[in-house]
């Protein structure tokens, strides 16, 4: 079987769990060829359990080792954008962790270098394969519950205790990781939200920062939006509720969807909501409509389709999962989001200043903090993902 030579940039939390999936033969088509990494530490199973992968410390050099020809880049989310174009330009296929990147000035600049590259470049938004949100953006992209009304996600499942943000010295931080809650836990849902629902035209948010933690980024989110064909939606997130919330409810004029709990349901209305409130003679009345949980195909490949679906665009040239100029959509909303809160205004999202948005980052990276003396990934770590 023909495979594609992968390095992988970056074998933290993630960049192990996605090395453990290729090395358990998760993926048919990729070698895992590469890895790299500044730790040593971090590459120490490597050398004693698979010394058929070479290792490396310096990026380039792993790109210039001609073993590869595709990459995975798994770094701190301020270099995704760097090591992309790095790769890029270096004739290899990239996948790239979400998000995209911090800032969409960056993010920007990736996308161009991706236009004049012959290479795949794609984003792992592996909610994308998830049954539940392909079944809902089906519908919704089909008319069949006709323009949407309104859109509300409350995604409150997000719980962290303290610990988890002192486990690295660049979470929560401005320097280190950019953002919090929005830029960390919700790429995911931001991308579905717009995939599904298409790209909101108006948005106004109140974020509070530091609000359950001792940390200097938002963890506590709710936004309002409005779409250009005058529906309106909410988004609510936070990473100190306990119990959580995971409920995405998007109403159209025939009927309602709402994914909760594994499920999809799907509320109908006889009649569409506009049509009802024009021919009924009926004071009080309402359209009457019917109640089903949706089928679906129950698939959800999540990480591993994504690296599957890379492969085989590469071998094949078949479809991605998603497209890497496609995590401009969702870091816009984040990034709208956070100038929102930071200027206390409506943001237009056509005319987003991605100038003024680095500058008032760049104040707070000024003024970030970075933690200390707290606790790393071990090797031992790595080799329990793998079990």
């Amino acid at each position: 079987m023909e495979k594609i030579k992968l390095g992988i940039l970056g074998i933290g939390n993630i960049g192990s769990m996605h090395a453990g999936n290729i090395l358990e033969g998760k993926c048919p088509e990729i070698e895992l060829s590469c890895v790299c990494d500044l730790r040593d530490d971090r590459l120490e199973w490597v050398r004693e359990e698979h010394p058929e992968v070479s290792v490396y410390k310096d990026a380039s050099e792993m790109m210039d080792s001609g073993k590869i020809n595709a990459v995975l880049i798994c770094v701190p989310h301020y270099d995704h954008p760097k090591f992309a174009i790095m790769a890029m330009e270096k004739g290899l296929h990239t996948l790239v962790e979400k998000p995209a990147g911090v800032y969409t000035k960056q993010v920007l600049e990736m996308m161009d270098v991706a236009d004049k590259c012959d290479v795949k470049f794609a984003l792992m938004m592996n909610q994308r394969t998830n049954c539940i949100y392909r079944k809902m953006r089906e519908i919704v992209k089909s008319k069949e519950l006709g323009q949407i009304k309104r859109t509300s996600w409350i995604v409150t499942d997000w719980y962290r205790s303290q610990c988890y943000y002192d486990s690295g010295d660049w979470r929560a931080t401005w320097s280190g990781e950019g953002g919090g809650v929005l830029l960390n836990q919700c790429p995911h849902n931001l991308d579905l939200w717009q995939w599904i629902c298409g790209m909101p035209a108006k948005i106004h948010a109140k974020l509070h920062f530091g609000k359950w933690h001792d940390i200097e980024v938002e963890d506590d989110v709710t936004a309002y939006v409005e779409y250009e064909n005058g529906a309106t939606g909410t988004f609510i997130t936070s990473t100190g509720d306990a119990p959580g919330t995971n409920r995405f409810e998007i109403l159209l004029e025939g009927g309602k969807l709402i994914a909760e709990g594994n499920k999809l349901t799907m509320w109908k209305n006889k009649i569409s909501e506009p049509e009802f409130s024009k021919t009924n003679t009926v004071p009080f009345a309402a359209p009457e409509y019917e109640i089903t949980e949706v089928e679906t195909d129950g698939k959800n490949e999540q990480h591993v389709g994504v690296l599957n679906a890379f492969a085989s665009a590469i071998l094949r040239g078949t479809a991605l999962i998603a497209d890497g100029r496609e995590g401009i959509n969702g870091l816009t909303i984040s990034n709208c989001m956070h100038l929102s809160a930071f200027l206390d205004k409506e943001i237009v999202v056509k005319d987003f200043d991605h100038e003024l948005f680095y500058e008032e980052l760049s104040k707070r990276i000024k003024t970030s903090r970075r933690k200390t003396g707290v606790k790393e990934v071990t090797t031992k770590d790595m080799r329990a993902s793998f079990k």
